[in-house]
C-alpha cells in the first residue's frame, strides 16, 4: 500500500469526480483509477461503488477513507517534525474561516508566516459545519468559528474575540447623528445583510426578534464584500460586525453608529482538533495566536471608527 493510493482515494471522495481527483493529484485520470485498483487489490475490499460515473464509496471504502486521513495526516506531521530539527519549521499550515471572519486572519497568518518564513498558508472560506467535518477527518489544521454553540466537536478552543455589532448607515440618514440605535429601529431602514443560511445573519435576527421587530432586508447576499459593495452606493444601511472594519473600513459617506448591546456578544475562536501529540504548525500557529491580542486591535480600530472625526 503506498501513500499515493490513499492520497488518490482521499481525493476522489473529497471531489466526487474521477477527472476532477486526478487535476487534484496533478496525474492521469487511468493512472489515478489504477492507483485506486491496486489499492483495493492490497486490502482485498472493494472501496468505490462504480457505475457511469462516481456513485460514492462502499462501507469498506468509508472506512479505508478515514484511515487514509488520519495516515496521510499523521504523515504530514512526521514532515513538519523533521523540518523542525533542521531548525526551520516548513509545510503548508491548513486553515478554514468561515466567511464573517475572514477579515481577521491577517492579523495572524501574517505573524506566523513572519515567525516561520518557510512554512506556508492556505486558507478556505467554509461554513462552520464543513469545518466541524475537515478538522474532524484531518483536512485542516485550525479554523476560525463561532465557538458558543457547541457544535463545534472534539476540539481545543482559543477565544480570539466577541462580535460587536454596528449600524453602517449614509451620513444624511435618519440616525446618522444619534449615538446608539435601538434593534427595532434599523429594522425599519433599507437594509442589506447577509442570507439566512449564514450564522451572522440568524444571530442579527435573534436580536431583531429579541428587540419585538421582524427585519425585512431590500438586499440579501452571501459575502461580506458584496455587502459592502452595495452599502458603498450609499442607498443602503447594514449591520456590520466590528471585525469587518480591519478589510473594508467605513465606506466614504458612511458612518458608524453604535446599536443597543444584545443580551450576549457571540464569540469566535480559533479551533484545532484535540489530537495528541499535536501537530507542529498548528502548535506554532497557537503559540503566534497566545502573543497576539486580537480582541485588543479590533478594539482600537472600532474606537477609531467611532471617533468624530473618523
Amino acid at each position: 500500500m503506498l501513500l499515493r493510493q490513499l492520497e488518490y482515494l482521499s481525493a476522489l471522495a473529497r471531489e466526487r469526480h474521477f477527472a476532477r481527483a486526478a487535476d487534484a493529484c496533478h496525474v492521469s485520470q487511468p493512472s489515478l483509477s489504477a492507483g485506486i485498483r491496486k489499492l483495493e487489490r492490497d486490502l482485498g475490499v472493494s472501496l468505490v461503488l462504480r457505475g457511469q460515473r462516481y456513485a460514492g464509496l462502499t462501507a469498506e471504502g468509508e472506512r479505508v477513507l478515514g484511515w487514509a486521513h488520519r495516515i496521510l495526516a499523521e504523515c504530514e506531521a512526521l514532515r513538519e517534525d523533521l523540518s523542525s530539527m533542521a531548525g526551520s519549521l516548513s509545510g503548508v499550515l491548513r486553515v478554514g474561516a468561515i466567511p464573517t471572519a475572514l477579515a481577521v486572519t491577517p492579523l495572524i497568518t501574517t505573524p506566523f508566516c513572519e515567525r516561520h518564513p518557510h512554512a506556508r498558508v492556505s486558507l478556505e472560506s467554509l461554513s462552520s459545519r464543513e469545518i466541524s467535518r475537515r478538522l474532524g477527518e484531518f483536512e485542516l489544521d485550525a479554523a476560525l468559528t463561532y465557538v458558543d454553540d457547541g457544535e463545534v466537536g472534539d476540539v481545543r478552543i482559543t477565544p480570539l474575540y466577541e462580535e460587536r455589532y454596528l449600524l453602517l448607515t449614509p451620513k444624511d440618514g435618519r440616525f446618522a447623528d444619534r449615538g446608539t440605535v435601538r434593534w427595532a429601529e434599523a429594522a425599519a431602514l433599507p437594509l442589506c445583510l447577509l442570507t439566512q443560511d449564514m450564522r451572522n445573519r440568524r444571530i442579527l435576527d435573534g436580536f431583531f426578534a429579541g428587540a419585538g421587530a421582524t427585519v425585512v432586508p431590500a438586499i440579501e447576499t452571501d459575502t461580506v464584500a458584496a455587502l459592502y459593495a452595495h452599502v458603498a452606493t450609499r442607498r443602503w444601511s447594514s449591520v456590520v460586525s466590528h471585525a469587518w472594519l480591519n478589510m473594508f473600513g467605513v465606506p466614504e459617506g458612511m458612518r458608524l453608529v453604535r446599536l443597543e448591546a444584545p443580551p450576549r456578544f457571540p464569540r469566535i475562536g480559533l479551533i484545532v482538533a484535540d489530537r495528541h501529540p499535536e501537530p507542529l504548525l498548528a502548535g506554532a500557529l497557537l503559540d503566534v495566536v497566545r502573543r497576539t491580542d486580537v480582541r485588543g486591535d479590533l478594539e482600537r480600530l472600532l474606537q477609531r471608527h467611532l471617533a468624530p472625526d473618523a
